[in-house]
């Protein structure tokens, strides 16, 4: 005759993973008296400990843990959020290699707008150069004229013409820092494109050979 308890497994209505049947026993560690504890129902002594089920040919067929302590605890939540944040840079970097192959075609392709980009640049450059060395030749004239009033008040278009030619020196001053800085920049990411989409297709039979740095 069939127990209900077996019963109750054999119709799938109990778990099989959370219920050991009548011919498995509950073992644990007792440090109290450093004694393996062994019983057909979790003993006392194994309550908040780690615990082990065996079959009746003495396979553990489940281990449970014990009660976690707060440092445990603490561990084990500083490991989730370490993998959830190494998946999480794991899906950006796929993402962002996408986009990188999705972008080029070959690394003539890098190189081609890399070439486009610096000299945008450079053509920015060397126009703030420029007006900034017309802007000190006309402050110059300015400050020639001033030279005729060291004694006494500068005329309203004189003192005028210092104020203005120093406010667009100091604008194109800035601008011309921006574009050396955004030249710099530009060098840095394309060689880092290119360094990444050799990375990424030296396994790929599409790969393209390398080229030599037109720089």
């Amino acid at each position: 005759m069939v127990s209900p308890l077996k019963f109750l497994l054999l119709a799938g209505l109990l778990p099989l993973a959370g219920v050991a049947s009548a011919a498995d026993l509950i073992c644990c560690h007792d440090p109290a008296n450093g004694r393996r504890i062994c019983s057909d129902s979790l003993p006392e002594q194994c309550r908040g400990r780690p615990y082990q089920i065996l079959d009746s040919g003495g396979n553990v067929v489940r281990e449970v843990e014990g009660a976690l302590t707060p440092e445990q605890k603490a561990q084990r939540a500083a490991e989730a959020n370490r993998r959830k944040l190494e998946e999480a840079a794991a899906r950006e970097q796929r993402r962002q290699d996408q986009a990188l192959l999705d972008t080029y075609g070959s690394l003539q392709d890098i190189e081609v707008a890399r070439t486009r980009s610096e000299g945008l640049a450079r053509e920015a450059i060397q126009q703030a150069q420029e007006k900034i060395a017309t802007l000190r030749q006309q402050r110059k004239k300015w400050e020639n004229e001033a030279e005729f009033y060291k004694k006494g008040t500068l005329p309203p278009d004189v003192e005028k013409g210092l104020r203005e030619s120093d406010y667009e020196l100091r604008a194109y001053a800035t601008l011309l820092e921006s574009k050396t800085k955004e030249l710099e920049q530009i060098h840095s990411k394309y060689d880092e494109d290119r360094r990444r989409y050799m990375s990424i297709t030296s396994g790929n039979r599409r790969s393209p050979p390398a080229i030599a740095d037109p720089r």
